[in-house]
Formats: C-alpha cells, sequence, structure tokens
C-alpha cells in the first residue's frame, strides 16, 4: 500500500570519496538527479516518491591523490580505471565539477583575502531567484529542453562556440542542456539580460572532470 502521507524534502546529500562506491549504486541517483522523484516498481502497482536533493560530491583525481604534479605515483590507464567507476550520464547530471588545486606554500600561515562575505553571496543568490521566479515562475534548474529555447536565447555566433565547445569535450546533449542553465544562472547573479559568450565560457569552465578524462583519453 502506498503511505498515507508523503512529505517532500529538498535536502543537501554529500558524498566522499566518490569513486569508492559502486558504480550501480551511484547510476540510481541518476532518476531523481534529473526528475525530481524516484519510482518503485512491483509487479501489482507503481509508486512515484519526491526525491527532490541536491548533490554535494567530493574524490581524489587519482588512486595516489595528485594528479599531473611531482608526487603522483599513478599512470595514466590506473587513474582512467579508477575515475571509470562513474559514468557518462552520472557525471552528465552533476551541473558544477570543480578542480581545487592544492594550496601555494603560505597559504596556511599567512593572511589571506578570504573572499565575499557569506551574507553578500547570499543576497546576491536570493536575488537572482526571485529574477527567476519573476521571469518564467521557476528557478533555472527546472526549465525543460523546450523552456530554453524561450528564456535561454543565444546569438548565432555563441550557439557555434558552446556548440564547437561541447564537440571537442565529447559532452552529450544532457550536458549541453545543462551548460545552458548554469550560464542563464550566471547571467542572472550579474544582472544581465542576455547569455553571452563570457557567461557559457564560464560555465564550460565547471565542467573539470571532462576535461581530465579527456586530457587522460589523449595519453
Amino acid at each position: 500500500m502506498a503511505p498515507r502521507h508523503v512529505y517532500t524534502y529538498v535536502c543537501l546529500e554529500c558524498i566522499a570519496e566518490l569513486p569508492e562506491f559502486d558504480r550501480k549504486v551511484l547510476d540510481v541517483l541518476r532518476e531523481p538527479l534529473e526528475s525530481g522523484q524516484v519510482t518503485i516498481s512491483r509487479a501489482a502497482r507503481q509508486v512515484d516518491y519526491p526525491a527532490k536533493f541536491q548533490l554535494i560530491a567530493a574524490l581524489n583525481p587519482s588512486p595516489c591523490g595528485h594528479y599531473n604534479d611531482d608526487k603522483m605515483r599513478s599512470t595514466p590507464d590506473q587513474i582512467l580505471r579508477y575515475l571509470n567507476k562513474l559514468s557518462g550520464p552520472f557525471l552528465d547530471r552533476i551541473d558544477l565539477q570543480i578542480e581545487v588545486s592544492r594550496l601555494a606554500k603560505g597559504a596556511l600561515s599567512q593572511n589571506q583575502d578570504r573572499g565575499e562575505p557569506s551574507q553578500l553571496i547570499r543576497e546576491r543568490v536570493i536575488k537572482a531567484q526571485t529574477l527567476q521566479n519573476k521571469r518564467q515562475n521557476k528557478l533555472n534548474s527546472e526549465l525543460s529542453n523546450r523552456e530554453l529555447d524561450l528564456y535561454c536565447p543565444l546569438s548565432q555566433l555563441d550557439a557555434d562556440f558552446l556548440e564547437t565547445a561541447i564537440d571537442k569535450l565529447g559532452l552529450s546533449i544532457r550536458a549541453y542542456h545543462r551548460i545552458l542553465k548554469v550560464a542563464r544562472t550566471i547571467a542572472d547573479l550579474k544582472e544581465e539580460i542576455q547569455i553571452s559568450r563570457t557567461h557559457l565560457a564560464q560555465a564550460l569552465g565547471y565542467r573539470a572532470m571532462d576535461r581530465l578524462l579527456q586530457s587522460l583519453h589523449r595519453h
């Protein structure tokens, strides 16, 4: 029987050491990441449960924890086997892939610029979300592919630029649409009406895993 009450939660799911999980386990996350719900099917019936969440994950770039520096002890083939535990369709659904570089010498002992206060960032995010809801009655992450044509138009030159970048990185159509949503959000954070090549380039810069895998395949 279906439960009498179903509650909707929007939560954060944090996973460390991502490649240490079984690939099949990670791929189970693909459906809720895409649709915001989980479908349980049995012989007699099918039930949909809300499962809207934000996934935050971390991983080392190689089994030894280093890549492309003097401490690297893994071969490109070993790194590929390690990272291939993450399927392409799973990575497609991770919009922001950030490389965190090693701290420079003296970074911990010397006073460093801490960047913007969290309060200022929060205010800018709320302002961008308000803009999105006013424009399209939903957040950019919830736009359908058809709505992207309406709310994320590109000039022909910028569309060609994005398509060339997608082809060079070997990304899917799903990744194309997600990059477009990220670019729309970057423009909203800067309070700019039109998506420009600068926004597209920044969105493409958030595909660190795709670039790493491409460089390994070239070796």
